[in-house]
């Protein structure tokens, strides 16, 4: 007996002990290029709710088997995730919250319909069952000109049971400008939005060293056209369009919504289209390329400086990850390499103090105007590549243009917290809870049971 006592205080001490070690990161912040910490940080916020089942159980244990340290380590486990739980699912500042965008009555601009599938808290244990959404892949929406590239997107559907809001989501995945592709960590959340009735298009555009910063964004208002070209086909309203994304994707999407009537961001063939949007969101978006230069190191990772060697980038991922990914190893672009994924200097034709024309040229924060659309920015405190600054300066820049914007900064948050097991993230929740929110305020108030009379006149034109 006294055998198995010894080996159950061994394992709990064991338990809360790493536990303990690992809530250090969430306290620190860190700069590119320590990918390693960045994601332990993620992993920790992550699994904050199953950590504190960790230092419950400890506790116990140490309580029940008389081990003053095993309970003193349970208690400060529970204390600190706990913690950090209350601190990343707290509403918005006031000066930055859904009463100044919409109003004191935000609330009650939703309709009743539209809540069924909300998150009913920003602290839920995990994200509720959905019923399942009709999901279309690899829909060619473009061919670039003078070339067979086709641009490739995913359609997102509410299930036959749902009610469509008439809305559609156009989401631009994080790449670093050069990695990644559409359908890469995103079903849940895809999951979760398509249940209220939203459709949303997973848009898979060029990346670099194919493309350059204006044939991304070319590509983001090519989706636009296309959506509302179809828009009667998905039973989504050619004039409730919301382009959002993460990280870069998050860039692509302010700079196409903040450039709608600006001709040098807008191709050739959609001269004359409409590319309005009723919305814009961005997760972690770069809204200033100097200042993400200089936030990511870039400074002393891309050039050599007399007297000072340049700190290394971890040139490929480590063996265990490409087993993990196994067959979109390739298809996500991690078999380019590591050494240039972010790097400003060649997608820029040059660094900061060469052409700073060209990073004020492709920088959001330089576009915002009285007729942008209202904006929704969420990002962590501890943002490892975007830097918050910048978005708060965007952000004050909106509200001084008067237009309806909400900024969510999350304390102990880093860079893509909303990727890594959404189903239970702290983080994730209270992203979603203000994203789903954030739709429903974007849309008019029409009749809930059908569609509005506008999407029935497009259905008819498409039918015939």
């Amino acid at each position: 007996m006294e055998i198995i006592r010894s080996i159950i205080q061994i394992i709990a001490g064991i338990a809360g002990s790493l536990a303990a070690m690992v809530s250090i990161v969430l306290f620190l912040q860190f700069r590119w290029p320590n990918a390693a910490v960045w994601g332990l940080k993620i992993f920790s916020s992550a699994f904050s709710p199953v950590f504190v089942l960790v230092g419950l159980l400890t506790f116990i244990t140490g309580f029940a088997t008389g081990s003053v340290f095993i309970s003193v380590v349970g208690i400060y486990v529970v204390f600190i995730y706990v913690l950090h739980i209350i601190r990343i699912t707290r509403p918005p500042a006031s000066e930055s919250s859904f009463e100044q965008a919409f109003g004191l009555n935000w609330k009650k601009q939703i309709k009743p319909w539209q809540k069924k599938y909300f998150l009913p808290y920003r602290t839920v244990l995990k994200l509720p069952a959905v019923p399942e959404p009709r999901l279309e892949q690899n829909i060619s929406f473009a061919t670039i000109p003078g070339t067979g590239r086709k641009l490739l997107c995913d359609i997102w559907q509410p299930p036959e049971t749902i009610s469509p809001s008439g809305l559609a989501f156009i989401f631009m995945h994080g790449s670093a400008f050069y990695i990644l592709d559409k359908d890469c960590g995103t079903r849940p959340f895809f999951r979760h939005l398509a249940a209220q009735g939203h459709v949303i298009m997973d848009v898979a555009y060029r990346l670099a060293p194919e493309t350059d910063l204006m044939g991304m964004i070319n590509d983001v208002k090519r989706a636009i056209v296309w959506m509302k070209d179809n828009a009667a086909r998905y039973e989504a309203d050619p004039y409730r369009i919301v382009p959002g994304g993460g990280s870069a994707g998050g860039f692509l999407a302010l700079m196409a919504a903040y450039t709608i009537n600006d001709e040098r961001f807008t191709p050739v063939e959609l001269k004359g289209k409409d590319i309005g949007c009723c919305g814009v969101i961005g997760i972690y978006p770069a809204t200033d390329l100097e200042a993400l230069y200089y936030h990511t190191n870039q400074h002393l990772t891309t050039r050599i400086q007399p007297g000072r060697p340049k700190k290394r980038v971890p040139a490929e991922m480590p063996a265990w990850i490409k087993k993990r990914i196994g067959k979109d190893f390739h298809r996500l672009g991690f078999d380019k390499g590591f050494e240039n994924v972010g790097t400003m200097a060649p997608l820029m034709g040059g660094h900061p103090d060469e052409c700073p024309e060209r990073y004020d040229f492709f920088s959001p924060i330089n576009y915002v105007n009285s007729k942008c659309p209202p904006t929704l920015l969420i990002q962590g405190a501890h943002d490892i590549m975007a830097p918050v600054r910048s978005t708060k300066l965007l952000y004050d820049r909106l509200i001084k243009e008067k237009v309806p914007a909400i900024l969510h900064i999350l304390p102990q948050t880093d860079h893509a917290f909303d990727l890594l097991f959404p189903a239970i993230a702290p983080a994730a929740h209270t992203a979603f809870y203000d994203v789903e929110r954030f739709m429903a305020l974007s849309l008019k108030p029409e009749k809930p049971e059908t569609i509005t009379e506008e999407i029935e006149e497009y259905q008819n034109q498409f039918q015939s």
